[in-house]
Order: structure tokens, then C-alpha cells, then sequence
């Protein structure tokens, strides 16, 4: 089985890159504390800043594989020689952080990765005081024969050859001190994705072969069809190689054992998950099919907000977009033969933000709250959005007035990922606001009125059992008050309860919704309220395969049906998160849905290209 082709060589390269790239958010992670590692930093140009997921990603990583290390010295320390066996080891220090925590007492690391890798990583190792002073026993050796390219010592060996060749491995390795009978641990850490499914095999079959005494621990991707999935092979693909919740259900450790020394468990499940295993129960119907919204114009952005103006008319603000955070805002205006985009010429207060909420008021108008430029920088503005009348109206651009509500008594701090409800009490109008998220509190659960008409933050009187705190959930008017809706709450669990506001005579009241059988928990979702039926579309849940379809929750039987999505006539990957929604018809008969995507992870971002439609009339007709 030849891998030498040059359309092989080339893909061979791109993988190599794809070293570079790890090393640098791997800096990132231990430079914003997430582990700890003075080494990393030795092995990039500069230090750069990931997005927190990216970060956290590695230090999973970074724990779940230390974890193994730690477990198999314990299991192996009554031995006299022990082995690391790095497969794909790039620009890795595990040996040099090893040698700072005193851990290698009988360990040798051996280190595995392409020719032009191992030359590399050399170069830095002899060039650098700090790495070079670790190993002042090291050599440099260079094979011509095999192009194995390594450095030498009596704890650390880095080697530069194909682990696909089974008797170049075997060969170098053993020119390098490796002993096939010592307890080994092999290490493989998202090398063997990149490989076809006959190269991986052969891996894991001559590791098992040569190695008597061994455990394979194995770090990977899984679930490669659905949306985050796809965009993980289309990763590599062009490199030929919301949400953290989705991130970590696409990525596991395995570890295997041969011979009696190794074993020992690496790896022991929890009796009891903190998070429960729950899969839809998926109602037998047809499923609800998703369309391209009519002559639908591009809009490519995550966390945007959305309010009907009028019949036909959606205003859009906020989200980030291909260019950074969107600074325009815009209308989608229902023609004849579709719909078009209008840019909105703003005047008054400039607004800019991600995951703030616009809510529409009577009359025509909306309200917007919150939102964030960075995770640093959230606001607790609100924000009164009116169209002039006295201006006219281009065919290109429609001119919107912007305007900061001073507001009186005390109002909520500065969040994001929050709801902001449109509820009618008493002759009076008041924008709800529930939950969300600040730079500190990673979830909200307080509540606040503000009254519409006096511009007032009011106090008003609520009882009953209030909904654990919470951001991304949904929020809609219902019977005079609202429900609440799933989010992700404490700790990341997302969740799958509900809760009705009631008006009363002297204010308001939580009461719980008993939901059957229990919807799948999610968070990021969208929902609407149609005659007493809540539809939730999309979102992002755990363990359950798939894509979230729509949850349909009878608000006054509780019951609940899961229903799926056709998604065969619209681009596919297609992400339901962070995006925003809007029904078209006073009927409730069919959602827009606009914008959403998320970063996935390391492999880059991911925008839903185009609005998209659900006619929902087959469950609107239908009894649940």
C-alpha cells in the first residue's frame, strides 16, 4: 500500500500544517491559565488569543489525556523502565513539562511525527536555552536511509518518520532505544482522523503487535454527519485533514490494554451521570419541511436580533457576521414575487451588539435591550427604535430612528442571552426581561418590568417558585403573562423545563408546566406561542443524535411531541442556534428562520447562508 504519490504527499503537507495551527491555541489556553505549562510558548513566534471555546476545547484535551498519564504511572511505577510512545507528537512538550514536574523517574518519551516535523521541532529544541538545558545528555542523529531526522537522549527521543510504515517505525524505533517489551503507553491525540480507515487500522495493528505490554490511549472526533460534523470534514478537507456543548459530544478519549502490567483501567465511567441520557422520542409524522425563504437575500450572521414592524416587514440588528460584529442594521420587506433586503438608514444613537434582544411594541416600533461587543463589554441600554414618517422611504433603504430611553428606578445590570417579553397589565405596557448572562454571573435568574409608557423600572409583586437561572432560553407572551422555555442553566446542563408567569390581581405568578414525556433539553433555540400549542425549533442539545427538529408542548395538557425537520431543499450543514425568528402570518402558519451558525471549534465558523421557512400547518391542524 504505497503512500508516496504526490497527491498523497500533498495532503501529507496540509496535515503537517495542521500542527502549527494546535500549537498556537494550545499557548493560548495555558497563557490564559487553563493549565499549566512554561513550555508551549517556546514553540510559536508570539503568544496569540483564542475565543474561550477554543481554550477550553484544549484544556479538555489538555486534563482527559494527563489524566491517562497520570493513571498508567501509577499503574506501572513498581517497574523499572517505563515508555511513552507520542504517535503524531508535532509540536507537543509533554516530555519538557514532564521533566519540570520531577514525573519522569524510569520514563523515556519517544516522539513521533513527519521527517520535516521532527527537523523542525529539533531546530527549536537546539536553538532554545530553556529546552536544550533539559536534555544536556541529547544528541542529534540523522538517518539518511530511512529520513529519520531525531534527537538522542536517555529521556526524551524525537523522531521523524511515517508512523504508516510499519518497518520504518519499527526499525527507527528501535535505533532509538525503544524497548518492545517495556510498559508502554501510546498516545494518539486527533492523529488518526487524518489517516484513511486502512492507515489507521495498520497503526493500531502493529502497535498491538510490537508492544506486549501496552495501552493505547486515544484522543478523537466522532459524529462527522451532522452540522458541526460536516463542518469538521469540510476542515479537512481544505486543509486534506454557540456552541462548547457541541464541541465536547464530538470528541472522545479511548484507552485499550495489552499484557497484565497495563491492565489496569485508565478510564472509569461514573456511576451515576450528572447529566441524564435522553433521546427523542420522535412522533410518527411526517416530518415539517424546511424551504428557502422566496428569492431569500444572503444574510450570514450569528447572535442577531429580530422584530416584526408590520405585516411583512422583519427588522434585524446586531449579530456577527464574515466582517466581525454587524454594525447595520436592515429590513426584510415581503413583495409580490418575495422578499428583499432594505439597509436601514439609522439615525440618532448608534447601536452595536451581539445576543441583544428587539421586541415589538404596539403601534408599530420595537425595544431594544442589552447585548454585548465583547464578553467584557456588555450594556443595559434600551434602546426605542421608531420609523419617521415625515422621512421618505427609498427603494434601497428604509430610515429608522434610533433613540436611548432614559429610564428611572433601578433596571437590570448589563447581560446578554437574555429574554425580553412584550406583556400588557392593568392599562399598562411592560417590557419583561428574565435571565441571561454578565462578564462574571455565567447565568441570570432575576427578573425586571419596565413599564413602557412611564420609562420606569418597576417594582412588582411576583411569588411563587422562581425558574433556575438561565441564558439562551426562549420567552414567549402567553395568556396574559408569558412561558419560559429550556436554556442552558448551572454548570452548562441544558435544560427542558417550563414556566408560566400568570397575571394575578396583585401582580404576578411562576407555576411550574408538567411536561409528557419530557422534551429533550436544549438552549439557543427559537419558539412561538400559536393558539395554546409552543413550538421550539432547533437549538442545541447533548447526547441525542441528530439535529434538534421541533418540539411541539401543549400548554394547557402538557403534552409534548419532538417532530423532525426535512432539511433536504436547503444548503446543508445547517446550524439552528444563535439565529432568530419571526411568524409570517397572523395565523402563526409558518416561521422564518434568519441567521445562525456557530464557531465549531478549531475547524472555523459556520453561517447559515440564507433565511429559511417551516410551514407549520401540519401540526397547528393536528390535536397533541
Amino acid at each position: 500500500m504505497p503512500v508516496n504519490s504526490r497527491r498523497e504527499q500533498g495532503k501529507d503537507a496540509a496535515v503537517q500544517g495542521t500542527n502549527d495551527s494546535s500549537v498556537v491555541s494550545k499557548v493560548s489556553a495555558a497563557a490564559q491559565g487553563y493549565f499549566h505549562d512554561d513550555f508551549l510558548k517556546h514553540f510559536v513566534c508570539k503568544v496569540s488569543r483564542r475565543a474561550p471555546l477554543i481554550n477550553r476545547g484544549y484544556y479538555v484535551r489538555w486534563k482527559a489525556v494527563d489524566h491517562c498519564l497520570k493513571q498508567f504511572f501509577h499503574a506501572t511505577q513498581s517497574c523499572s523502565r517505563r515508555q511513552i510512545l507520542s504517535l503524531g507528537a508535532g509540536f507537543d512538550s509533554l516530555y519538557f513539562r514532564l521533566h519540570a514536574e520531577g514525573a519522569l523517574g524510569g520514563v523515556t518519551v519517544f516522539e513521533v511525527d513527519f521527517p520535516e516535523v521532527a527537523r523542525r521541532k529539533a531546530a527549536l529544541i537546539n536553538s532554545n536555552t530553556c529546552l536544550k538545558d533539559t536534555l544536556p545528555d541529547r544528541e542529534t542523529v540523522s538517518n539518511q536511509q530511512t529520513n529519520a531526522v531525531f534527537i538522542r537522549s536517555g529521556h526524551y527521543n524525537l523522531i521523524g518518520v511515517d508512523v504508516r510504515k510499519e518497518q520504518e517505525v519499527e526499525v527507527t524505533l528501535s535505533a532509538a532505544g525503544l524497548q518492545w517489551d517495556a510498559p508502554t503507553l501510546v498516545l494518539s491525540e486527533v492523529v488518526l482522523t487524518y489517516m484513511e480507515t486502512q492507515w489507521s487500522d495498520a497503526v493500531i495493528g502493529w502497535a498491538a503487535k510490537l508492544l506486549p505490554q501496552s495501552v493505547f490511549v486515544m484522543y478523537e472526533q466522532i459524529h462527522p454527519d451532522d452540522p458541526f460534523g460536516r463542518v469538521m470534514q469540510n476542515h479537512f478537507l481544505k486543509s486534506q485533514c454557540r456552541e462548547w456543548n457541541q464541541k465536547c459530544s464530538h470528541y472522545f478519549i479511548l484507552t485499550a490494554s495489552k499484557g497484565s502490567v497495563t491492565n489496569q483501567a485508565l478510564l472509569t465511567l461514573p456511576k451515576v451521570s450528572s447529566i441524564p441520557h435522553m433521546t427523542p422520542q420522535w412522533a410518527e409524522r411526517p416530518p415539517l419541511v424546511i424551504q428557502p425563504m422566496c428569492r431569500s437575500p444572503s444574510i450570514e450572521v450569528v447572535g442577531m436580533a429580530s422584530a416584526l414592524l408590520a405585516p411583512g416587514i422583519i427588522l434585524l440588528t446586531g449579530g456577527c457576521g464574515r466582517s466581525g460584529r454587524d454594525t447595520v442594521a436592515r429590513v426584510l420587506i415581503k413583495e409580490k414575487d418575495g422578499w428583499k433586503c432594505a439597509c436601514v438608514e439609522a439615525h440618532g444613537d448608534q447601536v452595536v451588539g451581539l445576543y441583544q434582544t428587539l421586541t415589538s411594541i404596539p403601534g408599530g416600533g420595537a425595544v431594544l435591550f442589552g447585548g454585548r461587543t465583547s464578553p467584557l463589554n456588555p450594556t443595559d441600554s434600551v434602546v426605542c427604535v421608531t420609523s419617521d414618517p415625515s422621512n421618505e422611504q427609498s427603494q434601497s433603504a428604509v430610515q429608522l430612528s434610533f433613540k436611548n430611553m432614559v429610564c428611572t428606578g433601578t433596571g437590570p445590570k448589563p447581560r446578554w442571552r437574555h429574554t425580553s417579553t412584550l406583556i400588557c397589565y392593568k392599562d399598562k405596557t411592560f417590557l419583561f426581561v428574565f435571565g441571561g448572562r454578565t462578564e462574571k454571573d455565567p447565568v441570570l435568574s432575576d427578573a425586571h418590568f419596565l413599564c413602557l409608557e412611564d420609562k420606569h423600572w418597576t417594582e412588582m409583586t411576583v411569588v411563587g417558585a422562581v425558574p433556575e437561572a438561565r441564558h439562551s432560553h426562549s420567552a414567549c407572551p402567553y395568556g396574559g403573562g408569558l412561558v419560559i422555555f429550556g436554556g442552558l442553566g448551572k454548570g452548562g446542563r441544558p435544560l427542558c423545563d417550563a414556566f408560566y408567569l400568570r397575571p394575578t390581581s396583585s401582580g404576578f405568578c411562576w407555576e411550574t408546566k408538567n411536561l409528557h414525556p419530557p422534551p429533550v433539553p436544549r438552549y439557543s433555540h427559537s419558539a412561538h406561542v400559536v393558539n395554546e400549542k409552543m413550538v421550539v425549533v432547533g437549538g442545541v442539545w447533548l447526547q441525542a443524535d441528530g439535529v434538534p427538529g421541533v418540539a411541539v408542548i401543549n400548554l394547557s395538557t402538557g403534552s409534548c411531541v419532538e417532530i423532525q425537520l426535512d432539511t433536504s431543499s436547503v444548503p446543508w450543514p445547517l446550524m439552528l442556534h444563535s439565529f432568530c425568528s419571526e411568524l409570517l402570518d397572523s395565523e402563526g402558519s409558518e416561521m422564518v428562520l434568519i441567521g445562525g451558525g456557530g464557531n465549531c471549534f478549531s475547524f472555523g465558523t459556520h453561517l447559515n447562508l440564507h433565511p429559511i421557512t417551516v410551514d407549520l400547518r401540519p401540526i397547528l391542524c393536528n390535536s397533541y
